[in-house]
């Protein structure tokens, strides 16, 4: 697949084009490319539930049910955009010529979002003491520990967005030799674990002697089983070099995992609300606002929302939203703990009945 598809082709669509060059190569992995031939139907058969698809080369004509018919060319401006979002359902379509898509997944690009957006925001308004605290959680997601692969696989998959900052805040940076023991099999489970760099090795007692189980690298996470089932650890994890390790303790790994009180409200409760004077707010990322914002609504990007303390005023309500609800419940949550009143769009602009759909 990467002899046919780069990081350069993924850099042009939205809101992709908002990761880092590492981000990129990272989703690549997790990006499927199909090649469609002309008069062919795309999506015969082929639901686009729960995922993202983009043209990304030829033309597609789109009948929609609603009666509406389009020809999407793979270098116009409605290309770099998600086919289908926020419309009404295709009814049929067409490959007016050889056509390419690429698919990925709905749920893993909106938490790889959510983690970029929530952590990288300007620094250049806040205090000196912000500033140390954000360069420590640059370090925290350049270690891999909220990598594709652990966003997709790791007990974070599961993480409540609005408890990003706390977890952020409440890691360990520990420093490990080599043939040092950091977990002793049919001890007590303590902490969870991410190498940022070295390397371990994971065994169990088999028979009298120590079987080999899994070599680990950086980025790898360990630990998370004794945590969540409260049974003793199961294997002992050694280094095999110097290294510098990422821990959360125990209490904290399980409060975290809790979601915490946000008030969500319904697509149907938010209209009333915003009727009676509430403003909807757009935490995405502005090519995503400009594309099919709600009425009337202002953005304020999850990466800018901490300089928004203070600008907004406290006077309005406000019914936060993205497109799952993610990063609106991550935002909802820095708000409401500087005195707003902020409800979340219960699952985003996903909530939306196609009927009601722009």
């Amino acid at each position: 697949m990467h002899d046919i598809l780069d990081i350069r082709v993924l850099a042009a669509l939205e809101p992709i084009s908002s990761f880092s060059p590492s981000r990129l190569r990272e989703l690549l992995e997790y990006c499927h490319l199909e090649t469609i031939a002309q008069g062919q139907d795309p999506f015969a058969g082929r639901s686009l539930q729960g995922q993202s698809v983009y043209l990304v080369r030829g033309e597609l004509e789109i009948n929609y049910a609603d009666g509406n018919n389009v020809v999407m060319c793979a270098d116009s401006e409605w290309a770099r955009h998600p086919i289908g979002k926020r419309q009404p359902d295709i009814s049929a379509a067409k490959a007016l010529t050889r056509i390419q898509l690429l698919r990925v997944d709905d749920d893993l690009l909106d938490q790889m979002i959510t983690w970029d957006q929530f952590s990288y925001h300007d620094e250049s308004k806040a205090p000196q003491a912000k500033k140390n605290a954000d360069t420590v959680v640059k370090r925290l997601l350049n270690s891999g520990m909220f990598s594709a692969e652990n966003l997709h696989n790791s007990p974070f998959a599961h993480l409540p967005s609005a408890n990003i900052g706390m977890l952020l805040e409440r890691i360990e940076v520990v420093a490990v030799w080599d043939k040092e023991v950091i977990i002793h099999e049919g001890g007590e489970g303590d902490y969870y674990y991410l190498i940022e760099s070295g390397r371990a090795q994971v065994t169990r007692l088999v028979g009298g002697v120590q079987r080999v189980l899994a070599e680990l690298k950086a980025g790898d996470v360990f630990g998370e089983e004794a945590l969540i089932s409260n049974s003793k650890r199961n294997a002992t994890v050694t280094m095999r070099s110097n290294g510098v390790l990422l821990r959360l303790k125990k209490h904290d790994f399980l409060e975290l995992m809790q979601e915490p009180l946000l008030h969500k409200v319904s697509y149907a409760e938010a209209k009333k609300e915003v009727a009676n004077g509430a403003t909807w707010l757009d935490v995405r990322h502005p090519p995503e606002y400009r594309f099919d914002k709600l009425p009337n609504a202002i953005n304020v990007p999850l990466n800018d929302i901490r300089n928004a303390v203070g600008a907004l005023s406290k006077d309005v309500p406000y019914i936060a939203y993205c497109q799952s609800g993610r990063r609106s419940a991550a935002a909802a949550f820095i708000l409401a703990q500087a005195g707003y009143k902020v409800n979340v769009l219960e699952n985003g602009l996903w909530s939306i009945p196609k009927s009601e759909q722009q």
